[in-house]
């Protein structure tokens, strides 16, 4: 998956892609070297986490522990 650099602290690539109408595989690199990957994220979320004042708080408010993941790298 293509990912895009992001100027944020905890959070520095990010990648969607969309799976369905509505839901995607979103894949976040960390700052501290990992990689996963989030499944059944809706396209609206990605779209409101991309525009998120801190990517950070929106990660750990709205995505973290409510989507399955898998580390890829």
């Amino acid at each position: 998956m293509n990912r895009i650099p992001v100027s944020s602290n905890g959070i520095t690539e990010v990648g969607y892609h969309q799976d369905t109408d509505t839901l995607g595989t979103l894949e976040l690199k960390f700052s501290n070297g990992g990689v996963y990957e989030f499944f059944n994220v809706p396209s609206t979320m990605y779209d409101e986490f991309m525009h998120a004042p801190s990517r950070e708080e929106y990660y750990f408010s709205n995505i973290g522990k409510r989507f399955p993941c898998t580390r890829v790298a």
